[in-house]
């Protein structure tokens, strides 16, 4: 199972940010945090060519669900989503979830982790 799932889009930097955190918000996701490397480098007096925007999204319900069962299950939360841009395109993408939660071999996480792939990968697949 890969580890990364990412599509293509025409849209903007911008567009593809505020499409991505509305069709989140549809299934219950926040965004807690958001970061773009490309400003942060900057700041740090590095150059980076291309926007890179790291998002932090979690759904509150299931990640207590899962930090009841495996408390270690927190070191791969919340679950990371990306919209970067690289040779003049968009992409929207994500740190599989069933990847990262599959690592620790519990099989009754590894369907919550499965349901929330799922609802990640169709709000990136509606955003685009």
């Amino acid at each position: 199972m890969d580890i990364v799932f990412e599509k293509s889009t025409e849209k903007s930097l911008d567009e593809a940010i505020k499409s991505l955190k509305k069709n989140l918000k549809k299934d219950s996701f926040g965004v807690l945090w958001e970061l773009n490397f490309k400003d942060k480098l900057e700041e740090k007096g590095l150059e980076f060519e291309n926007d890179f925007v790291v998002l932090e999204v979690c759904n509150p319900k299931q990640a207590k669900e899962v930090l009841e069962k495996n408390i270690h299950i927190g070191y791969v939360l919340p679950c990371k989503m990306v919209v970067r841009r690289e040779d003049d395109k968009t992409y929207i993408g994500m740190t599989n979830p069933e990847t990262l939660i599959g690592l620790f071999d519990e099989e009754e996480l590894n369907e919550v982790a499965k349901g929330v792939a799922g609802t990640l990968k169709s709000a990136i697949e509606a955003s685009i």
